[in-house]
């Protein structure tokens, strides 16, 4: 216990530090340290006077402590920070932390060359905002409210003196860049293009889901890639009008629920239009996802073999084997089987799932287990066309991690003539954001 002596007549005597204590190094007293105070004042005189570098007004705790707790919060936040203060025998709530780092003045941006701009959304498919990110210092300088262009474009123009502007594939945030800073340079995130790749290659295999399941050698044909949609009547020219509209709307910076009124469509159908790199690449069929039913057809199929074709009493058998479904899916099925001229046979269930299948194909082939890398080998001998897309996945692959974005013409012309229409869309996305491609496929800047 130390013991300090303030009178109001008398000036502030430092209380001297011993050379083993820990301070941080500014006079500071060790964090921890019990002070006695015995103040000594006039009973003829009422006044209020601070001790500087120790109280302030209205305080509840030292200048020092508070920096203390400042730290402590920037560091674990909240409740974190809360249970370690608690051990340094500081009583503070988490809010109060909280409180603080919100208290605590916010720096002003200097010059800034490369900056990075993404969305985050607070409530997903309701609010979404953008964060402006320092590339040097990998730190926040800036929340926006919205993600519109115009908005970017206004706090690059308040912010002058970027030179790289990273950012992902959206329309707006180029156009944003494009008129806030129009001598910067746009680098498309390679982040965002390998999350594109990835999503193109997931539809290409779903689509072939019958090459993935191992036959006997005897059965085993490599499966036709499936006919290319034809893009005639009224449908087709339904489907490029309504892709036009979105894509002209999300150009401007409109967002999906803005959209969905003006169009008077439903919102995943409008997330779908604008996740599409062309109009064709709608009009391809898309195989049906997984239900829950798939993986128990085998066994149904056993069953009805044995003569039990009672849809009830099969759905009660499938509650013991973890299906979570309903019995009117059990009775479509077996009714589609009725009206079948060849009874169902007890196929080999499919071994590997489309999303494995995809994460083996966008990885590279030294990251694959043997097992992994053998069962692949088997689904690209029985379908060239997934021969095809592991090829150009791997090209593009490897151009995207050596940063060799001088082969990107290449690629591109690669994928167009691959006749794999969601690869040739992932093409033409490229194309439309060509530069800011080449640039993320060349240079070292990427704000993923």
């Amino acid at each position: 216990m130390r013991e300090q002596v303030w009178t109001g007549s008398q000036p502030v005597r430092p209380i001297p530090v011993r050379p083993g204590d820990r301070g941080s190094g500014d006079g500071d007293l060790p964090a921890g340290t019990a002070i006695l105070l015995r103040l000594e004042v006039c009973l003829q005189r009422t006044f209020a006077e601070q001790v500087p570098g120790l109280t302030a007004p209205h305080a509840r705790r030292t200048s020092l402590s508070r920096r203390m707790l400042e730290k402590i919060a920037l560091a674990l936040g909240g409740r974190p920070g809360q249970r370690l203060a608690r051990q340094l025998a500081v009583e503070v709530s988490r809010m109060t932390l909280l409180r603080l780092i919100r208290a605590l003045p916010v720096s002003e941006p200097g010059a800034l060359s490369v900056i990075g701009v993404d969305d985050f959304a607070f409530r997903r498919g309701r609010n979404y905002d953008s964060i402006v990110v320092d590339m040097h210092t990998r730190r926040p300088l800036d929340v926006l409210p919205d993600r519109l262009g115009d908005t970017f474009a206004d706090w690059l123009r308040a912010h002058p003196g970027a030179e790289v502007i990273c950012r992902d594939r959206a329309g707006a945030y180029a156009e944003g860049a494009r008129l806030g800073a129009p001598d910067a340079i746009q680098v498309a995130d390679r982040w965002h293009l390998l999350y594109n790749l990835t999503d193109a290659v997931d539809k290409v295999v779903r689509a072939h889901k019958k090459c993935l399941r191992d036959q006997p050698a005897a059965e085993a044909v490599a499966q036709p890639a499936p006919p290319a949609a034809v893009g005639e009547g009224r449908r087709a020219e339904l489907t490029r009008q309504r892709y036009a509209e979105v894509h002209a709307l999300h150009k401007r910076g409109v967002g999906i629920t803005a959209i969905c009124k003006a169009l008077n469509l439903d919102g995943k159908t409008v997330r779908r239009y604008a996740n599409a790199a062309t109009a064709e690449e709608l009009l391809t069929d898309v195989a049906r996802r997984d239900r829950e039913l798939d993986v128990h057809t085998d066994f149904l199929a056993r069953r009805w073999q044995e003569g039990c074709t009672n849809a009830a009493r099969l759905a009660e058998e499938l509650r013991t084997r973890g299906y979570r479904g309903s019995k009117r899916s059990v009775r479509r099925l077996l009714q589609s089987w009725r009206t079948t001229a060849t009874p169902p046979s007890a196929a080999p269930p499919a071994t590997h799932t489309p999303r494995e299948i995809t994460s083996w194909i966008i990885r590279p082939a030294a990251e694959r287990a043997k097992q992994e890398q053998a069962s692949l080998a088997r689904i690209l001998d029985r379908c060239q066309t997934l021969r095809k897309v592991d090829r150009l996945v791997g090209d593009f692959a490897g151009m995207l991690r050596e940063l060799r974005g001088q082969h990107l013409n290449a690629w591109i012309t690669d994928a167009q003539a691959s006749d794999v229409p969601q690869l040739q869309g992932f093409a033409a996305g490229l194309l439309r954001d060509y530069d800011a491609v080449r640039n993320g496929l060349t240079l070292g800047w990427s704000s993923g």
